[in-house]
């Protein structure tokens, strides 16, 4: 992972100083989404590298949330990168810039195409819930990467065609946009504590009911603590007979949960069928 992220830094400055001596916004686009591949793969590091680090009498859940203020910063900077691209490539539309060397532009598009290549192969292999992240980031840039390059290739045999590169600009800002936008999402359901998106409540349940001594479950809630890492809490109602059985009940249920959703991170209370809950107790 440190690897990529260093192999995609290379590539963005690559860019980045290929699209100031070209002359080409679609390439310093291009740069601007690479930064999100380089904001991809430092999160998923992040995560790495905090994970490990002991909680505090301070913060019970470690340094796992840095990951997602991290990503917050991430955000703002993208929306930053894809106004001005979308403000150049408006100017350059209206005013189309008097030179590119495409000799420049197709050059570190190649470049950019083979870094992604090699960083996408080292990725392929882990299934990592971050891993993952990072590897479709990285593919939407090889994308703009090649498009950059075929743009690279109309413009040199229609020279006349200047106006494909603010176009790709445009384009490759959207792109930005739309990776910004899932990411903003993402942060959200973090933030609020919602149901992991890949994880259904009644199945959840349903799963912990089917273990041996269990009645019932209620007052089930799931959030994501950081990407990866899931937490649960909930009361488990077994028969009167089983309470002598609290330790094996846990076991199964956490063993379920474990095996069938990957969530590690659990707070279950058991109660029998008789509990009487302080909400009835007021009532009578």
């Amino acid at each position: 992972m440190a690897v990529s992220l260093g192999v995609a830094a290379v590539i963005m400055v690559a860019e980045a100083v290929g699209g100031w001596l070209s002359g080409s916004l679609a390439l310093l686009s291009d740069a601007g989404h690479m930064l999100t591949d380089v904001a991809a793969l430092a999160l998923a590091l992040l995560a790495i590298v905090f994970g490990s680090r002991p909680a505090d009498p301070r913060r019970t859940y470690g340094f796992r949330r840095l990951e997602v203020l991290a990503a917050q910063v991430n955000v703002a900077t993208l929306l930053a990168i894809t106004g001005w691209i979308a403000w150049e490539a408006v100017e350059r539309l209206r005013t189309p810039h008097p030179h590119i060397d495409l000799g420049v532009m197709a050059g570190i598009a190649v470049v950019g195409v083979a870094g992604n290549g090699v960083i996408l192969f080292w990725l392929q292999h882990d299934h990592g819930i971050n891993a993952r992240s990072a590897f479709l980031h990285v593919l939407g840039d090889a994308v703009a990467s090649v498009a950059v390059l075929c743009g690279a290739g109309l413009m040199w045999l229609r020279p006349d065609l200047a106006w494909v590169d603010p176009v790709l600009s445009l384009a490759i800002a959207l792109l930005i946009l739309w990776g910004a936008g899932r990411l903003v999402l993402e942060i959200t359901h973090i933030l609020m504590e919602a149901v992991p998106a890949h994880l259904d409540v009644d199945r959840v349940e349903r799963e912990m009911a089917e273990a041996d001594g269990v009645i019932a479950v209620h007052d089930l809630h799931i959030w994501t603590i950081s990407s990866g890492l899931y937490a649960l809490s909930a009361h488990v109602v077994v028969h009167a007979e089983s309470i002598g059985r609290n330790d094996a009940i846990l076991q199964d249920v956490k063993s379920r949960l474990r095996r069938a959703f990957a969530i590690d991170h659990t707070t279950i209370q058991i109660e029998s069928a008789e509990y009487a809950h302080v909400d009835d107790v007021h009532e009578h």
